[in-house]
This record gives C-alpha cells, sequence and structure tokens, in this order.
C-alpha cells in the first residue's frame, strides 16, 4: 500500500520560512511527478508546485520566486522550500504523488493527509 507522510508544517511569522517534505512509502513501480497542492478554508484545493521525474518544474503564480520544489528521486521524496511567508499562504498542505504501482495498473494520483502552514504574527 502505497503512503504519502508530510513533515514540516508549523506556525511561522510573515516572511518567515518553513521547509516541507513528503516521503512516499510502500511499493510503487514508477512516479512520475509530484507536487504540493493547499486548501485554504473555504477555498478549493489548488496546485503551489510540481516536480517531474526528469526535474521539470512549475509554479503557481502566487508562489513564484518565494517557493523552491525539489526532488529526491532515489528516496521517492520531495520538498517544499518556502521562503518570504505571507498571511495568505496560509492553509492545509497536501502532497501529492503521480504514478502507478505494476507496469499493468493505470496511473493514478496518491495523495498525503495534508500538513497546516499558518503564517501569523
Amino acid at each position: 500500500q502505497v503512503q504519502l507522510v508530510e513533515s514540516g508544517g508549523g506556525l511561522v511569522q510573515p516572511g518567515g520560512s518553513l521547509r516541507l517534505s513528503c516521503a512516499v512509502s510502500g511499493s510503487i513501480f514508477s512516479i512520475y511527478a509530484m507536487g504540493w497542492y493547499r486548501q485554504a478554508p473555504g477555498k478549493q484545493r489548488e496546485l503551489v508546485s510540481r516536480i517531474t521525474s526528469g526535474g521539470s518544474t512549475n509554479y503557481a503564480d502566487s508562489v513564484k520566486g518565494r517557493f523552491t520544489i525539489s526532488r529526491d528521486n532515489a528516496k521517492n521524496t520531495v520538498y517544499l522550500q518556502m521562503n518570504s511567508l505571507k498571511p495568505e499562504d496560509t492553509a492545509v498542505y497536501y502532497c501529492n504523488a503521480f504514478g502507478r504501482i505494476s507496469p499493468d495498473q493505470p496511473v493514478r494520483h496518491y495523495w498525503g493527509q495534508g500538513t497546516q502552514v499558518t503564517v501569523s504574527s
């Protein structure tokens, strides 16, 4: 069974930094992309950043220049370095992996349980 285990959330003051980590455990054949989504109260879940197995990245406009995504393919782990945090970054952050558990299985999304990030003075 595939599990995504997130860590690194918490409370930080505006302008501060946090680093989120997400490790994929269990048997998975291939992961094509990993990323982070977030959901603030009363809002829809949105993509924050995504990175492919080849290293291509994309970011939401609201976080460009402040957040950096990276990935350790050998460890099936993805990181999100968040700098210059703003109150509007407050949300539950969800890790996502897009892959398949065996060659004959379809690709699908896997989700972590979410980690709270609160930016407040």
